[in-house]
């Protein structure tokens, strides 16, 4: 709909941000030419069908960049930084073809870029490109591929997370640099720790997207999971305590972690009570899901902080109120976490019944047929366990390219292959049922539940919302469906209906008149929401 004049107004604007980034003292500025946003939609046959000379041909689709960027190089003078934020895969149908993104980089790099940039991947792809099922540095094949076509520096991205991950892909000559973005807001001290070789002391980007694109989707403030001061440094300030005291946290999963270590590098003497021989709580749980086997990156990071904050650490050991009173704490934080409920359903206490609990911890094997009771993220999480093939490890590059349809070659427009998405019906056939009669996974997160339910989906996962539970016996578990009874023949029934919080200790320490605090699970039980329990835990310590 844009006419000549448009066209021209919107060149002119461009150039504008460009003089005006200049004047403010900035180096350079970065075009974005990806990820679908309006240049890219110029870009490719999909989006672009004029029969003018701004589109019609691939010289017109790509005449407004190269226009763009040309503007700007006239406006800005030789020295300024020009990047050029490039399409390398477009992942959707009728997408730029290998031959095109390289014509549109030679003439881009013409025109007076100075650096080009990859980007992978259009939002409205379904193709997962950032979340934590794809394997670190994923496309940085597709960089490395440019450069034997240009001379200009080549910025290679997504799913870099760490020091060594960037290391290899430069040493191996895939890319000139790395562009971050989600790591730096979980650690915005990367760069200095990498310098200064202390790449074991940093807060991991582990690709949840919860806090940082979910949030934006929302209209909220932009975070992070694993550090809730991300873009909220000048709320949730971290002083040093004018009246150190001597506090004891009782439980180290998420929250206790988080506030244990927040509230040593403030000054305080803390002690951190586990009764479990390890820290992480149910975090333990998430690594266990394929997806999320980088969730133990978050372990690491605290299990060292621990140790350079002198945090004293005590595993295997539930405090009495009796010890906690005789050791006179000041403060006593309760991050005790949660424990499945039980469902109210007849003959929930069949030998086919199982929690989630005991399934991801292996406690308890299930068979072939599995009902799961509760589709929120847990739930989700167990299915996904249940269902993921044995022989396809995380992390494996050419599983996930085979399995997304995605080629290396560019032989298809997009680089899709033509065979498509392939995911097999998984070999367990699972029910996931809920009694919520909206879509099944309503409550995922924006970003990454599509992933989790077209995976589900195509592996045969059988989504069930409306369900009434009658009970569970010998022949399985009984439900009623839009006014119809069915019986779902399983051997297994696996709950995962909510949680109960553990605060027995709270109401005696009261009364004892101690200052007490529940944080996370303990204070209010709702799935396991990491995010929450971080988050509060970083804003106890830093109020007391």
């Amino acid at each position: 709909e844009l006419g000549e004049s448009d066209i021209e107004t919107l060149i002119e604007s461009f150039t504008e941000c460009a003089v005006l980034a200049q004047s403010a003292g900035y180096d350079g500025v970065e075009i974005m030419g990806s990820e679908g946003y309006l240049i890219n939609q110029f870009i490719v046959k999909k989006t672009n069908r004029r029969l003018d000379d701004w589109g019609n041909s691939l010289e017109g689709r790509i005449r407004l960049p190269v226009a763009i960027v040309n503007k700007i190089r006239a406006a800005v003078g030789p020295s300024f930084i020009i990047i050029f934020r490039l399409s390398m895969l477009d992942l959707v149908k009728n997408g730029s073809t290998w031959e095109e993104i390289v014509t549109l980089a030679t003439a881009i790099e013409t025109a007076g870029a100075t650096i080009i940039n990859t980007g992978i991947g259009w939002h409205e792809a379904r193709i997962p490109t950032i979340a934590s099922i794809v394997p670190q540095a994923a496309f940085t094949w597709a960089t490395a591929r440019l450069k034997k076509a240009v001379a200009v520096p080549l910025i290679t991205s997504n799913r870099i997370n760490s020091p060594e991950i960037a290391e290899k892909v430069l040493v191996r000559g895939d890319a000139d640099m790395v562009s971050m973005a989600r790591p730096l807001l979980a650690d915005g001290a990367f760069v200095k720790k990498a310098a200064e070789n202390r790449a074991d002391e940093i807060n991991t980007c582990i690709a949840c997207n919860q806090a940082c694109l979910d949030h934006i989707f929302e209209l909220k403030i932009a975070s992070c999971l694993v550090n809730p001061r991300a873009c909220h440094e000048t709320e949730l300030t971290l002083f040093p305590s004018t009246v150190p005291k001597k506090l004891a946290i009782v439980g180290a999963g998420p929250a206790g972690l988080a506030c244990a270590v927040t509230a040593a590098k403030r000054g305080h003497d803390v002690t951190l009570f586990e009764q479990s021989d390890r820290i992480g709580g149910q975090f333990n749980l998430a690594i266990q899901i394929p997806a999320k086997s980088e969730y133990r990156e978050t372990l690491r990071y605290f299990q060292k902080q621990v140790e350079l904050c002198d945090v004293s650490l005590k595993l295997n050991r539930a405090p009495t109120v009796e010890e906690l009173i005789a050791q006179a704490f000041d403060t006593v934080v309760l991050a005790t976490g949660v424990i499945p409920r039980k469902a109210d359903i007849p003959g929930v206490d069949h030998t086919m019944v199982s929690t989630y609990l005991d399934v991801l911890e292996g406690r308890k094997k299930v068979g072939q047929r599995v009902a799961i009771i509760g589709a929120g993220g847990i739930g989700f999480d167990v299915a996904d366990y249940l269902t993921h093939p044995e022989k396809s490890a995380q992390g494996d590059l050419d599983a996930y390219l085979d399995t997304w349809g995605i080629d290396r070659h560019g032989r298809q427009p997009g680089a899709l292959k033509e065979a498509g998405l392939q995911i097999k019906p998984a070999d367990r056939q699972v029910y996931l049922l809920q009694r919520s009669e909206t879509r099944v996974g309503d409550g995922l997160g924006k970003t990454t539940g599509w992933i989790l339910r077209l995976i589900l989906t195509r592996r045969g996962v059988q989504m069930i919302a409306g369900a009434t539970y009658r009970r569970i016996d010998d022949n399985g578990l009984h439900v009623r469906v839009k006014d119809e009874n069915r019986l779902l023949a399983v051997d297994n029934v696996v709950i995962c209906a909510g949680q109960e919080s553990m605060r027995a200790l709270y109401e005696p320490l009261k009364q004892h008149k101690a200052a007490v605090f529940m944080i996370g699970g303990a204070e209010r039980a709702s799935e396991l929401d990491a995010k929450r329990a971080i988050d509060e835990g970083v804003r106890l310590a830093a109020e007391l």
